[in-house]
């Protein structure tokens, strides 16, 4: 009969047991930074996809020329044109078409309006025109390519047709035909319930340009949701009972707003061009409401005589748009995790 033994493991030297740590050991983050401390190691810490796409934006030196430019007319026609101390329906007809003195930095038109407190007062107009109208086609398209791209079948089917209807549209002369057509109608409504006929012609032009130019926006949003929506965190969300409404905002929406984001801001350049055209051709503000493209039309018959009243109007146009396309590009760029780094 065999008697029992009695097996004793003995721990190696150096090692430590798991069971029973001894007492004077050092807590787990305290261990850890005393580890990091010896070997020279450094925790980097994880960047969130808005943090790595604000610094892929900050290398592209155009984008941030264009910000900064973008942000200063902003700040000079919103905040700059209430400081301003000239005004701008001021007539003096001995500075009449006169050029850049101290008194009126741009010049003075043909009644002696100053030029630079016209213009201030104006690109609030235009800049507010091509924020809203590019917001209101943004939010039209996202919706409609949304549903298109989510629920398919015969959704997308009947809101793709409309899409190509809207895009085979002539957009130019529809355009004109509606400003000129409701644009009294729109004055006088809202000149007799809120006292500002420029209102009513302020959602006129946005509603129009809004309705006309979100056909890009929806496909663009489409064939994102087409995409995503087969992914596999779609699906698990899906397997775990999601609702409808929670994978569409919840985890398809946030991650085709790179598209979005882009396609809205090259959307305000646009917007800001179509409305001076419209002014430009008598079809928009009023005479007496200032904006860069009426301005742009009170100076076309003066060009060879005082060619500063066309120069500067135009020079903003043509610098603010720049400068939104120069940020798109930036953010195209910075969204594109291909390029992420």
């Amino acid at each position: 009969m065999t008697q029992g033994a009695n097996l004793k493991l003995k721990t190696a030297p150096g090692v430590l047991s798991a069971a029973a740590p001894p007492a004077d050991a050092p807590s787990i983050s305290d261990q850890s930074l005393q580890e990091a401390t010896t070997v020279g190691l450094t925790v980097k810490k994880q960047r969130s996809l808005w943090g790595n796409a604000w610094r892929q934006f900050r290398r592209h030196k155009l984008a941030m020329a264009g910000l900064a430019l973008f942000i200063f007319m902003l700040l000079a026609t919103f905040v700059g044109s209430p400081l301003y101390p000239q005004e701008i329906d001021a007539i003096d007809f001995s500075v009449s078409g006169s050029g850049i003195s101290a008194a009126h930095p741009m010049g003075a038109d043909s009644l002696g309006r100053d030029i630079l407190a016209r213009i201030l007062w104006g690109g609030r107009i235009s800049l507010g025109v091509g924020i809203v109208a590019a917001l209101v086609a943004i939010l039209l398209g996202t919706a409609i390519g949304a549903v298109a791209g989510f629920f398919g079948g015969v959704a997308d089917s009947i809101l793709m047709r409309l899409t190509d209807l809207f895009i085979s549209l002539p957009q130019v002369p529809l355009l004109l035909v509606i400003s000129f057509l409701y644009r009294d109608a729109f004055f006088r409504f809202f000149q007799d319930r809120t006292g500002s006929g420029v209102v009513g012609i302020f959602v006129l032009i946005v509603m129009v340009i809004g309705v006309l130019s979100w056909m890009p926006t929806s496909r663009l949003v489409r064939a994102s949701f087409l995409s995503t929506k087969e992914k596999e965190f779609v699906e698990a969300a899906e397997a775990i009972g999601a609702t409808r409404s929670s994978r569409i905002f919840r985890h398809i929406l946030p991650n085709v707003m790179s598209p979005i984001i882009v396609a809205a801001t090259l959307g305000v350049g646009a917007a800001i061009i179509t409305e001076s055209a419209l002014s430009f051709l008598g079809l928009g503000f009023p005479s007496d409401v200032p904006t860069w493209g009426s301005m742009l039309l009170e100076a076309k018959d003066r060009v060879e005589f005082a060619p500063h009243e066309a120069l500067f109007p135009g020079m903003m146009i043509f610098l603010t748009v720049l400068s939104i396309n120069y940020i798109g590009d930036g953010l195209r760029d910075a969204l594109d995790p291909r390029k992420t780094q």
